[in-house]
């Protein structure tokens, strides 16, 4: 490439309404009812976010089983299944939900498949959280499907009834291989009213392939269990480029910029702002200070805290 050093950030990037919202019910909650609370996982996949957090007296958990009987218990923004629900209703738990209305989107079709007698045909990556609140809302009736290979292999017939439903975080281009197999094998085939990816890991994708085609090098802000961040590093790549995940600061490393003109920024859903900042400071002290914006979406949408924390009704 030609020209002096510089910098593309891609447009949107950094946190969506879904994390935001999150964040916003842990702040309130410490506000409201003080040190310490319980979080179910991680409120988001970032380790900047928990820890600071901890700083300020959350302490998380991996099962509601461990959070003291009649303690506030946040459910995290990935969602949960109806007997993590279950379970805290047993202990008294007072439940802040903080799910991401678009996976909880993806719960109420899952119930709305498993009632019409539907298969679901789940397509996900292994182990993510997300995943294990959604086949929890009708695990008797769900299959796993995380590659075009399972979906060749999935022992049904032609004409079975099945539906099928994605992780929110999952690249497009994957969901549309996989998806594309199904609709070719099964006859009675149903799917969401709309795609299940979520608008924030499509636009920060969209914007990563706006790109890269002009980067030497492109850097992802996200920590190493961000799935959304993870796939922007993929959707990168599987176009040509040189791209790299960026947990913090201290984790990029100079050498990567041997030969590099022009650097490609961008964060995932769920990586704060100020991880971004001090990635382009560090970059313009390197050198790279000139830096250019390209926007693929303006992100205008909002997700209120429930009401019972500030006493406004939700924004759908």
């Amino acid at each position: 490439m030609s020209g002096g050093k510089q910098v593309l950030l891609a447009e949107p990037q950094s946190l969506c309404a879904g994390v935001r919202r999150a964040i916003a019910i842990i702040d309130l909650a410490l506000e409201q009812h003080g040190a310490p609370i319980y979080v179910r996982k991680e409120i988001v996949h970032n380790h900047y976010v928990v820890r600071e957090f901890e700083r300020r007296g959350v302490r998380f958990v991996d099962s509601e089983q461990e959070v003291p009987e009649g303690a506030v218990c946040v459910f995290s923004a990935h969602g949960v299944s109806p007997q993590v629900r279950q379970n805290a209703d047993a202990r008294g738990l007072d439940v802040l939900d903080a799910t991401c209305p678009l996976v909880a989107k993806v719960h109420q079709e899952a119930r709305r498949f498993a009632r019409d007698g539907r298969t679901l045909l789940l397509v996900r990556h292994a182990d993510h959280e997300e995943v294990e609140g959604t086949y929890g809302h009708a695990p008797d009736q769900t299959v796993i499907v995380e590659t075009v290979a399972d979906a060749e292999a999935l022992d049904l017939p032609p004409d079975a009834p099945v539906a099928y439903l994605t992780q929110t975080t999952l690249s497009v281009d994957e969901t549309r291989d996989i998806i594309a197999v199904l609709t070719r094998r099964f006859t009675d085939l149903r799917g969401p009213a709309t795609d299940d990816i979520c608008y924030a890991s499509q636009n920060r994708q969209d914007g990563i392939r706006a790109i890269v085609d002009r980067c030497d090098l492109v850097l992802v802000v996200g920590s190493t269990n961000s799935s959304n961040s993870i796939r922007m590093v993929e959707v990168a790549r599987r176009a040509g480029g040189r791209a790299e995940l960026v947990p913090d600061v201290t984790h990029f490393d100079p050498a990567w910029l041997a030969g590099v003109v022009t650097v490609g920024v961008s964060a995932g859903a769920s990586a704060p702002e100020i991880l971004v900042d001090q990635l382009l400071g560090r970059l313009a002290e390197l050198g790279y200070a000139d830096t250019s914006v390209e926007r693929v979406a303006t992100e205008d949408i909002v997700f209120s805290p429930p009401t019972r924390l500030t006493g406004v009704a939700d924004v759908p």
